[in-house]
């Protein structure tokens, strides 16, 4: 990173914390999370947490869970060799953990668990976050929280009765850089935000192309049918779907634009207040195939709302970038665009967050590059209004012990996730489309709702 663009320091301190409500000029309100769950529980106490889904992306949850000093007692994957790679990895902290294969039986003969940590392929996070609010346990779901728009509002409504806290894992949410460009658009530093740009490069997953039509033997100790759970049945084929390559498929996940929506839009629709897009444009190459577009362009379109005008959000991935003119004067600061971004411009200035949220570089109409907002003047005239925390897992474990409230419950999680989703239902009718999200419709378009509201295998339900 270029010596100018120096991050900016990012407070660690650990404070009562308050959720903003819509906007950061919004009604704040602090609602201890043991009153919600009926129970108090005690900052001292030590929970007991289960870890579904034993791929790469879980086990700095299971480190940093035992960093904390809480108890893993669970470790459950159809996979058994991803239960054995993360039982090697964690060693000692893991040796005692109880191990299925079957998320209904752990949830059966847990008796003292209180928390679930999900990282499952896509599609599996509905039905196991729905099985864990029904047994009353705190959870955290990797993002997008699910898999069709449909489990979204669903899952959205469910959780609002849940007896646990719940927590969508867009880390940068706990950014001090967040909540700083929060506070600075929230004051009016950048003036009225009109267009976000957000970009994302090309991707190793499969894209812009269908299945295999061969298959290769099931792998030892994998339960394959198991693996696709609510999607079609397909042969497995290696290095194909599981691990990790699951993402680019349209039965298991949604490409780069569920992976990334809920960490780049994040800002953005907090800041902004942004309900759904009434419109949503797409280019792209390679798609209308099983898999996710070779390369695409998202265009939401948000009406005007409040105070605040109408605002365009572009998502670019696997090549496609934003136009020059629009980021000249950050390739300039930089001497080069760098490979992730998330630029939000206004009729002041211009915000770059980058792609998780967690950059605060700012530049003034009237200056010539970006500075770190901790760095710039004007900027640190703005006072902070929003507590920081240490983490985003950590202020999950705080509420679940009791602690104030988190920033990214299910309700926010599902919302990013359905606006994410409806760019990619977009992508996958290969149309621009009107978007009705109340509703979950798109008006005049019914074969659409077969991909809103997808049927699924219920064998493993």
């Amino acid at each position: 990173m270029n010596p100018q663009l120096a991050s900016p320091a990012i407070p660690s301190t650990r404070r009562s914390f308050l959720k903003t409500v819509s906007t950061v000029t919004g009604s704040l309100l602090i609602l201890p999370s043991g009153v919600l769950r009926g129970q108090a529980r005690k900052p001292g106490d030590k929970l007991n947490v289960a870890f579904i889904g034993m791929g790469n992306q879980i086990q700095g949850h299971v480190g940093q869970i035992l960093q904390l000093g809480h108890r893993v007692v669970a470790l459950c994957d159809v996979d058994a060799g991803q239960i054995a790679g993360s039982q090697k990895r964690h060693g000692e902290g893991a040796a005692k953990a109880a191990v299925y294969a079957d998320y209904r039986v752990l949830f059966d003969k847990e008796k003292s668990l209180d928390a679930v940590v999900i990282a499952t392929p896509d599609h599996w996070h509905a039905p196991i976050c729905r099985a864990a609010i029904q047994a009353g346990k705190h959870i955290y779901c990797e993002k997008p929280l699910t898999h069709t728009l449909g489990e979204a509002r669903q899952l959205r409504e469910l959780s609002k009765s849940s007896k646990g806290v719940t927590q969508t894992g867009n880390q940068g949410s706990a950014s001090g850089n967040l909540r700083r460009s929060m506070e600075l658009i929230g004051a009016g530093f950048f003036g009225a935000i009109t267009e976000i740009h957000a970009w994302h490069p090309p991707h190793g997953w499969p894209s812009g192309v269908d299945r295999p039509t061969d298959s290769d033997p099931v792998p030892a100790g994998l339960d394959w049918d198991f693996w696709l759970g609510t999607a079609p049945v397909r042969p497995f084929k290696s290095g194909t779907y599981h691990p990790v390559n699951w993402r680019g498929w349209y039965d298991f996940g949604s490409g780069s634009v569920g992976d990334f929506c809920c960490h780049a839009f994040n800002l953005p629709v907090r800041a902004l207040d942004l309900d759904h897009p009434v419109k949503i444009e797409i280019s792209g190459t390679d798609l209308g195939k099983e898999s996710f577009a070779k390369a695409c362009t998202v265009r939401y379109h948000f009406p005007a709302r409040g105070k605040r005008g109408p605002v365009l959000l572009n998502f670019y991935t696997g090549g496609d970038l934003p136009p020059e003119d629009v980021t000249a004067s950050l390739r300039n600061s930089t001497g080069n665009l760098p490979g992730t971004g998330c630029l939000l411009i206004g009729t002041k200035g211009q915000l770059q967050s980058g792609l998780w949220n967690s950059d605060c570089y700012v530049k003034l109409n009237d200056e010539k590059r970006f500075f770190g907002a901790d760095n710039h003047a004007a900027a640190k005239e703005v006072p902070q209004s929003l507590p920081r925390v240490k983490g985003h897992l950590d202020e999950w474990v705080d509420a679940c012990l009791g602690g104030p409230k988190v920033f990214s419950d299910f309700d926010f999680g599902g919302h990013l996730t359905e606006i994410g989703l409806a760019g990619v239902l977009a992508l996958r009718l290969q149309k621009n489309i009107d978007w009705d999200g109340a509703k979950l419709q798109v008006p005049g378009m019914p074969e659409a709702d077969r991909l809103i509201h997808s049927e699924a295998r219920t064998k493993y339900l």
